[in-house]
């Protein structure tokens, strides 16, 4: 016994570590890691994710994206059940296969892309958005596929598309399959342009790699969140590449938009109004009188046809 418990008040005892209550709920506060504000989480959820103090647009999961462009609107999902079934058998410190298990354990999703049928307003959309969690968002076979669903069914529908990148880029565990996506989603995002149907790409932080250099900049309209990181290499790679300094904010969106690369940097909170605008005038010459579909035959999914037995 030391000498402090010797000399204290006796009858006064100190509480054992399992007798104090915890006061604060886990979750219920949020540190802005740009500015350090100390939130309410409930108060940064009500404000779209963003830091009420200096207006840092926090990364979000793919579903709240998708609730906030299209303000709360029913959802129907599709796809959901598509899981990569490790073609390559890859691994490096932990297998392939271990590392799905564990993020779709995580983020109770079969993988980093999340679509489906909503509407923005009054006008019916097919939407996509990547869920950053779930390995860096990478884009594998299940999500090329899913991506591509969503532009097929805006075909079959006649509806316009909207798809929220944040992505890593290609993921490296599917090699020559992840790469093959860029042209099958770039191939898509050709046919809808040649009907005439809408695609607003929506560019988030971070949206690099495979997928900045495929379908996510090539929307009839593209649109960026404040400050997001855009870009094929990331900047620290370019400039140990190339040996030079390279200019304030680059790859940021408002240098994109300075250098005509996007067309529009939106907050947050005015996405949905904006997108809502943006495809009530673009749908406004477009022919209700045309078939829907024009009877063409539903794929099989990609993960199927690629890895048949």
């Amino acid at each position: 016994m030391s000498y402090f418990d010797k000399v204290k008040t006796p009858g006064i005892k100190e509480k054992s570590t399992s007798d104090k209550v915890q006061r604060v709920p886990d979750g219920m506060w949020t540190k802005c890691p740009k500015c350090g504000e100390l939130m309410q989480t409930n108060v940064l959820r009500n404000n779209y994710f963003v830091c009420v103090e200096c207006q840092h647009h926090f990364r979000v999961s793919a579903r709240d994206r998708i609730r906030i462009i299209t303000g709360g609107a029913s959802f129907v999902e599709y796809g959901a059940a598509l899981r990569s079934n490790d073609p390559l058998e890859f691994h490096d410190l932990k297998t392939y296969a271990k590392r799905l298990e564990t993020s779709i354990a995580r983020q109770d999703l079969n993988d980093a892309f999340v679509a489906g049928s909503s509407s923005i307003g009054s006008i019916p959309v097919q939407i996509g958005a990547f869920e950053f969690r779930f390995m860096g968002g990478s884009m594998g076979c299940v999500v090329g596929e899913k991506v591509t669903m969503v532009l097929e069914k805006a075909l079959e529908q006649q509806s316009p598309a909207v798809v929220v990148s944040a992505s890593g880029g290609a993921r490296m565990q599917e090699s020559i399959l992840s790469l093959m996506q860029m042209a099958k989603t770039s191939a898509y995002v050709l046919r809808m342009r040649e009907e005439g149907l809408p695609f607003i790409s929506v560019l988030t932080d971070p949206t690099t790699g495979g997928v900045a250099a495929s379908f996510a900049m090539l929307g009839d309209v593209i649109i960026a969140e404040p400050k997001a990181l855009i870009g094929f290499a990331g900047p620290r790679v370019i400039e140990q590449t190339i040996r030079q300094t390279l200019p304030k904010g680059f790859q940021r969106s408002e240098f994109l938009l300075e250098h005509g690369f996007i067309d529009k940097v939106v907050p947050r909170n005015e996405l949905a109004g904006t997108l809502e605008s943006i495809l009530d005038m673009l749908m406004c010459g477009w022919s209700k009188k045309r078939t829907p579909g024009r009877g063409k035959k539903a794929r099989e999914p990609a993960t199927t046809r690629l890895h048949k037995k």
